[in-house]
């Protein structure tokens, strides 16, 4: 493995470790200690969500373009970075929404150029590989940034005192990722500037193919309400991340497995996988059980990395302009998640969870079967 791809997936380790440190508990900061509703919670995950897409569009066509590739990955990082740890001071859902999508500014700044990074520094032929590699770093990050929340949840009082430190204590995995990615990661060559850019063909076939699965994420829950869900059920503050362990654990168990299934049996196949895994997870939060919610988080792991490997090897393995096509697939994952985010806050805090999980389960059924069947009549 490229001792590059190796030094991106530390700074993403490090860099997730931070976020593992907040995600698990944010949605309870903003539902209980600043006593914000569901409809909230939801604005907030669909401004945070959309900021950090939509805008990687811009960055992957400002690399592909202008040939800027890791000054625009450090800018990102840098600000997650120095977000993250500014949280301890947020006092309404507004704060929380302004910095949680500052943070997410810097995610979306350098996603589609650090994917470009990856592709151009890993084999052609084994791209699944590659970037199940990179992934397992990113998630093994994420875990063990969960595991630190949990042991400082479970062994110090749960109070809103407590968790605004965890949000202080961010900024030491996050120095750590800038560091590692200034000093130690490599450019890629830069592309002389052209003059007309404009997608190929194959990369317009590529985004036409991505469609279904920004439907999926449309009516799919985000994370936060896989969260609150939790909490209804009645498992206690102190024990949510373990939930986000149990869903980050199999990511990481199963990531370079991923990557190796979906160089045997192709993308397509492993994107109706993924789907299965994904709407499994929420037929389990269906039955408002505790054993059941646990479940529910492996198969949210299962549908996250399996999802996330097969479409960006795919665009790795076929697109031309890389950058540009990672920006706009993260694009359409931002405006699609966002207004799902959206939708399902406000379901959920007009009609009450059940009335939410049933238009969610309905809208992924279709698509599913729709992608099933296309898949069928395209290869017939």
């Amino acid at each position: 493995m490229n001792k590059n791809i190796i030094y991106l997936g530390l700074t993403s380790f490090f860099t997730d470790f931070a976020s593992a440190m907040i995600n698990p508990i944010l949605p309870i900061f903003v539902v209980i200690y600043l006593n914000e509703g569901m409809d909230k919670l939801g604005l907030i995950v669909a401004v945070a969500t959309f900021v950090s897409y939509a805008l990687r569009l811009l960055s992957g066509y400002i690399s592909d373009r202008y040939g800027i590739v890791k000054p625009l990955v450090v800018l990102g990082y840098a600000l997650s970075a120095f977000s993250k740890p500014l949280m301890a001071f947020a006092s309404t859902y507004k704060s929380v929404a302004a910095l949680k999508a500052l943070e997410r500014l810097g995610k979306a700044f350098r996603s589609a150029p650090k994917d470009a990074m990856i592709a151009y520094f890993g084999k052609k032929k084994q791209m699944g590989k590659t970037f199940g590699f990179h992934k397992t770093l990113d998630i093994f990050g994420e875990l063990s940034g969960t595991i630190f929340l949990f042991l400082i949840l479970y062994f110090f009082s749960k109070s809103e005192e407590v968790i605004r430190n965890i949000f202080l204590l961010t900024i030491i995995p996050g120095f750590l990722a800038l560091l590692i990615v200034i000093f130690f990661v490599k450019d890629i060559p830069k592309k002389k500037e052209k003059k007309e850019f404009k997608l190929s063909k194959k990369d317009k076939k590529i985004i036409s193919d991505l469609f279904f699965y920004f439907l999926f994420i449309l009516f799919f829950f985000n994370e936060a309400f896989f969260t609150m869900q939790a909490k209804e059920v009645g498992i206690k503050t102190a024990f949510i991340p373990l939930l986000f362990i149990v869903s980050t654990l199999t990511q990481t168990l199963t990531s370079y497995i991923s990557g190796i299934i979906i160089d045997k049996i192709g993308v397509k196949n492993t994107l109706f996988i993924s789907y299965l895994f994904g709407i499994t997870s929420l037929l389990f939060l269906y039955f408002k059980s505790e054993i059941f919610t646990w479940i529910a988080y492996a198969f949210l792991g299962l549908f996250t990395v399996f999802s996330l490997n097969a479409n960006r090897a795919y665009i790795a393995s076929y697109s031309i302009n890389k950058a540009s096509v990672y920006g706009v697939f993260y694009a359409g994952v931002a405006l699609f998640g966002a207004i799902g985010a959206y939708i399902v806050g406000f379901l959920w805090e007009r009609f009450g969870i059940d009335f939410a999980l049933n238009f969610s389960l309905f809208g992924l059924l279709s698509i599913l079967i729709i992608f099933y069947l296309k898949a069928k009549f395209v290869n017939s």
